[in-house]
């Protein structure tokens, strides 16, 4: 029976000390499995040597979206503690007042109400503006200065559930759980196959000749959201806000002309420049939200090979890598990962999927 559609197809048993709590010494001194598709060969490497095998007249499209401090600690009025989750960036509601909106999860013993203010420190407060659904409520922030500094001082690095701490983020996260190319704040989690790369080694990738370029795609809360149907099909995927600029495309146009591959760091990064392609199969400049789905028997437009960590079963970021390779294929890589001793998921070691014409 073909599995390729089902949720059962992309279980696997994964033992909780192959979940990567901490990210390597050094970012490109991951393991790096190489999958050649023609021949489903494997190969293991270390990330530095991912230079060696994209070629000058290649091109890199990294995601260039930054984590925000999006988990915030506070205090209600009762005095109970409170957990929120911004699921957004902040909107600044008013030019004259230090006021934004933003929706966000709330963690607390009893949910407040409408009106109700969580105090998170002297600069920071949160008003309850409105309850939603799923758990969700519309908050109004109120700051005393620029509000992304007052983030930065007042919030935590949003990590995944499944990396733990014991007393919140730690340093080391707060720059590890960081491309070193982030440069447009908006996203609540990292692209996470991106973390591998240090600004020396895109300096010899770009050395060589390849062409490196960015879209961004600010990574939502709905990237961990899990699957709760039996036919994958059926599962409705998140938005998430995306931009293709116009330099990014000419320079993917000018390498596929002179017979180059594209390389996506990451499925946020074939997500959008996908997603740029579907009305006429060329890829077009865009900014908006993307909703594009991809699991087997997609057709890729745009990109080649693919950059990317080992992602939780029975998700959607699992459909996604299947369609580039296949799924008992993909299956198989992570059969020997777990026997090859690497590391899974956010903080984990890295995949490349190297398609054979």
């Amino acid at each position: 029976m073909n599995n390729d559609l089902t949720l059962k197809g992309y279980s696997y048993n994964l033992p909780e000390e192959k979940i990567a709590q901490h990210p390597a010494d050094k970012r490109d001194n991951s393991k790096l499995l190489v999958l050649q598709t023609g021949t489903d060969a494997v190969s293991h490497q270390r990330f530095s040597d991912i230079s060696g095998i994209i070629r000058p007249e290649d091109m890199l499209v990294v995601n260039n979206t930054e984590v925000f401090p999006a988990r915030l600690l506070g205090q209600k009025e009762t005095g109970g503690k409170a957990e929120i989750f911004l699921l957004n960036l902040p909107v600044r509601t008013s030019a004259k007042d230090n006021t934004a909106e933003a929706t966000a999860l709330i963690k607390s013993s009893k949910r407040p109400k409408p009106g109700s203010v969580i105090t998170i420190n002297g600069s920071l407060s949160c008003t309850v503006l409105k309850l939603l659904d799923g758990g969700k409520a519309l908050l109004q922030i109120n700051y005393d200065h620029d509000l992304i500094e007052t983030l930065q001082m007042s919030g935590q690095v949003p990590l995944p559930p499944y990396i733990t701490r014991k007393n919140g983020c730690t340093p080391e996260d707060i720059n590890r759980y960081q491309t070193v190319y982030a440069s447009e704040t908006g996203a609540v989690a990292a692209p996470t196959a991106g973390l591998h790369f240090t600004r020396e080694l895109l300096g010899r990738i770009e050395q060589q000749g390849t062409l490196t370029g960015h879209i961004t795609l600010h990574v939502g809360y709905g990237t961990f959201a899990p699957v709760r149907v039996k036919k994958i099909t059926k599962h409705k995927i998140h938005e998430e806000y995306i931009n293709i600029p116009e330099e990014t495309v000419k320079k993917i146009d000018a390498t596929k002309k002179r017979g180059g591959r594209i390389w996506a760091v990451g499925t946020t990064t074939v997500r959008a420049l996908e997603f740029g392609a579907q009305k006429d199969g060329r890829l077009t400049t865009m900014e908006g939200w993307c909703d594009l789905y991809i699991y087997p028997g997609f057709t890729f437009r745009v990109i080649d090979n693919l950059i990317t960590n080992f992602h939780l079963p029975d998700s959607s970021l699992m459909f996604l890598v299947s369609a580039l390779c296949g799924r008992k294929t993909l299956l198989n890589c992570y059969e020997e990962a777990i026997r090859e001793g690497y590391r899974f998921f956010s903080y984990g070691d890295a995949m490349a999927v190297v398609r054979t014409p």
